[in-house]
């Protein structure tokens, strides 16, 4: 599969993550904080060639569930659901760089750096927020590969 040869970096992020997602505001507060568990895919569905999940679980018994596909093209992946639509790509042999909007709020723009360490069983991702060219949030992201 192309994918897997164009994208070595994010193929070896298949499989399941765990960690917490904790958010920071503009003053460096912390905003929010809730526990994930991501399952990372590349199916061999027609339609998409990776797929990822994010189950989302608060201390306060709140859930979410979201289902990310996206479509291979020129070394970077494509997501277009109803929830995001951006890319994202290779930077070198440990990081990705993924850059979207949510389609709830165009006005609002978001850039990840994802981090696998050597051993492939940790990450560290971090999003920054930003509103007419101003960040105005960030979230940091630990997480460890249960398989």
């Amino acid at each position: 599969m192309a994918i897997r040869e164009q994208m070595p970096v994010l193929a070896r992020h298949e499989g399941e993550w765990h960690g917490t997602y904790t958010y920071l505001g503009e003053h460096d507060e912390i905003v929010d904080q809730h526990e994930s568990v991501l399952r990372c895919t590349f199916p061999d569905a027609e339609d998409h060639d990776y797929f990822q999940t994010n189950d989302y679980t608060w201390a306060d018994g709140k859930t979410e569930y979201h289902e990310f596909p996206a479509v291979y093209d020129d070394k970077a992946i494509h997501f277009d659901t109803e929830r995001i639509r951006g890319h994202c790509w290779e930077i070198d042999e440990r990081c990705l760089v993924l850059h979207w909007v949510y389609q709830a709020d165009p006005e609002v723009y978001l850039y990840e750096l994802i981090h696998l360490d050597d051993t492939g069983k940790n990450r560290t991702r971090t999003w920054h927020w930003f509103r007419n060219g101003v960040c105005f949030q960030r979230t940091l992201i630990a997480e460890r590969k249960v398989s």
